[in-house]
């Protein structure tokens, strides 16, 4: 007598347990948009801090580079994707939000297709912006 059947259900059990979790399901705009109006959010990038953005009325935002000057912009909604559109720069930036437990993730859809970033500070304070020439 054989044992296949337990054999096959072990090692089916083994592998799904071995898989990763399904990842959470995309927001769509008015999920993103309650999420982040009034509120800036600061982003990492594998454990190192990436970029502040400030979520303002009318799907408005306000983006910096850690340590760099402050990009106005907006988003909108494209093919379950969040874009994003700054001033000097009109090539729409597109990401994938999913809501990671209570906070933000994002996988970047574009060139660097799979960068993700990840929510580590959300605050109602407004971004502070470094001025072109600051201390010249």
């Amino acid at each position: 007598m054989t044992h296949r059947p337990i054999r096959t259900l072990t090692l089916c059990l083994l592998l799904a347990s071995a898989l990763p979790a399904a990842a959470a399901d995309s927001m769509s705009a008015d999920e993103f948009e309650a999420y982040v109006e009034g509120r800036t959010l600061t982003y990492h990038d594998g454990g190192v801090a990436y970029g502040i953005e400030q979520y303002l009325p009318g799907r408005k935002v306000r983006w910096a580079y850690i340590g760099d000057e402050c990009w106005d912009g907006y988003w909108y909604e494209e093919n379950a994707n969040i874009c994003f559109v700054y001033e000097g720069s009109p090539e729409p930036k597109c990401w994938k939000f999913s809501d990671d437990g209570g906070k933000l993730s994002a996988i970047f859809m574009g060139d660097e297709n799979g960068r993700e970033l990840y929510e580590v500070r959300n605050s109602p304070e407004p971004l502070t912006c470094m001025g072109p020439d600051v201390g010249v």
